[in-house]
């Protein structure tokens, strides 16, 4: 094959390249950033990556499926407070038990969930799910059995996990442990929002209607699409869990179920880097916030909010990506 034949191919590869650069550079500075900062920004670093779990996975039934939905800290809070009870509660460490099991109970509290709110559809839905998500926090404030303390203190003392061979755990392997699994979940997801079910599940969200009368079972898509969700919500309770060292009621409450949304919102709903931007720039503006003015948290929170549908709309990650875009074609000889 002749230079000539390969300059196309060559051509090719090189803007796919470029086009990945900034994955390539996000990528760099969450790999070779964190050991050069003290450890209370490792600490927070590891905060965005499990947030950015969280964000994603409700990308998966908000961006992607267009479900709107204010109790997605349901399946956050049970993934922790599930991992937590066994630790605490019956001496499990081992991250291979308590782990998988509090994901799977994430699961089913997201199975549970789907079948009732799948029972309505629009505003209903979110209603459905934002009562489901307060019934969780009012149970887990009143029953003591899920708080050694009682209901209302939560589960304290959870230990880094147990891996099962000789590890001492500090800021810094803690964070490439938890962006490990970070990368893992962020490529699952993306094969599955890329798969013939995640383009029907886009096709449900533009279409419900027509995706129906093409002979999909749109109810069975989008149950399917909220226990998925759910699980990797409950990855991210399980790693905050670790991360913090406790878990409470308001883990279920319905301000984490609005960080999430106000992440992907802020971000870019129905891409899966948007969520990330959007989990740093809400863990960088509640770091400043618990700085200066920690008891006005919930107004900053909800003035961002504001802030992010009134001029960006879209999402950070959708108007960079288009800035990108414009670059590459002034650049592009």
């Amino acid at each position: 094959m002749t230079s000539t034949n390969l300059k196309p191919i060559r051509q090719r590869w090189q803007g796919q390249l470029i086009g990945f650069l900034p994955f390539i550079a996000g990528g760099l500075i969450f790999i070779v950033l964190p050991p050069l900062l003290p450890s209370y920004f490792q600490f927070m670093m590891a905060k965005i990556v499990i947030f950015a779990i969280f964000a994603i996975s409700l990308d998966v039934i908000y961006g992607y499926t267009g479900l709107f939905s204010l109790g997605h800290a349901a399946f956050f809070g049970a993934g922790g407070y599930a991992m937590g009870i066994l630790m605490v509660r019956y001496g499990i460490n081992s991250f291979w038990i308590g782990a998988p099991l509090g994901i799977l109970v994430a699961g089913l509290v997201a199975a549970v969930f789907g079948v009732i709110a799948l029972r309505v559809s629009g505003t209903y839905f979110l209603l459905v799910t934002f009562a489901l998500g307060q019934v969780l926090f009012s149970v887990a404030t009143q029953w003591d059995f899920l708080s050694p303390m009682g209901g209302t203190e939560g589960i304290f003392n959870i230990l880094r996990p147990d891996l099962g061979f000789p590890f001492t755990w500090n800021a810094t392997n803690f964070y490439y442990f938890v962006f490990l699994i970070f990368a893992i979940c962020y490529f699952l997801i993306y094969r599955f929002v890329n798969s013939p079910f995640g383009y029907a599940l886009q096709g449900i969200r533009e279409n419900e209607h027509r995706v129906r009368s093409l002979g999909y079972n749109t109810w069975l898509y989008k149950y399917i699409a909220i226990i998925i969700a759910g699980l990797f919500a409950g990855v991210a309770g399980v790693l905050i869990a670790y991360h913090k060292g406790f878990v409470v009621p308001t883990s279920f409450g319905i301000i984490t179920s609005a960080l999430p949304m106000l992440m992907v919102m802020i971000g870019g709903a129905g891409t899966l880097y948007g969520p990330v931007i959007g989990s740093a720039v809400i863990i960088f503006i509640e770091l400043f916030a618990s700085a200066y003015a920690p008891e006005r948290w919930p107004l900053i929170l909800g003035g961002a909010f504001i802030l992010a549908v009134v001029f960006v709309r879209g999402g950070i990650g959708v108007h960079l990506s288009r800035l990108w875009r414009r670059a590459l074609l002034v650049w592009k000889p």
